[in-house]
């Protein structure tokens, strides 16, 4: 009994039409990091909301800088605040050095509640003028 089956090669590849095809589709991705970019692009300047105070009201006019100044917040209970982050007052001019290093002409703009007083607000000035920063500005609402 003979039987006419044809055996193929082990070393014989498949044909093209069967191969899977192994492209990466990258469409999806791309809109996926188009929608997340404009997600941030929206909600990025609303995270820059810091400490809640009531600042003071002047006619001045509005600063406009393009450098992002160093910050400092005191709050009605005065507790001082670089950036968002808490600082006791006795360690405040150890860690205006330590973010100063040698970038002492960086402005750093003070945000002082309209109801703590002047003294604190001396207080914290000279910490900051003796830590060697040289342009100090103080922050204040536009009078309606």
């Amino acid at each position: 009994m003979a039987t006419n089956i044809k055996t193929l090669p082990n070393n014989r590849r498949r044909s093209r039409k069967n191969n899977p095809i192994s492209d990466i589709n990258v469409t999806p991705l791309v809109d996926v990091m188009l929608v997340l970019l404009i997600v941030f692009m929206v909600t990025a300047p609303l995270l820059t909301v810091g400490v809640p105070i009531e600042l003071p009201k002047t006619a001045a006019k509005q600063m406009t800088d393009d450098n992002e100044p160093l910050t400092i917040t005191i709050d009605k209970n005065s507790k001082i605040y670089i950036q968002e982050m808490e600082i006791d007052f006795d360690d405040l001019t150890e860690k205006l050095e330590a973010i100063g290093q040698s970038n002492f002409d960086q402005k750093i703009y003070i945000n002082g509640d309209k109801d703590i007083s002047y003294e604190v607000l001396m207080k914290v000035m000279a910490k900051i003028s003796s830590s060697g920063y040289t342009s100090i500005g103080l922050v204040t609402d536009i009078e309606s």
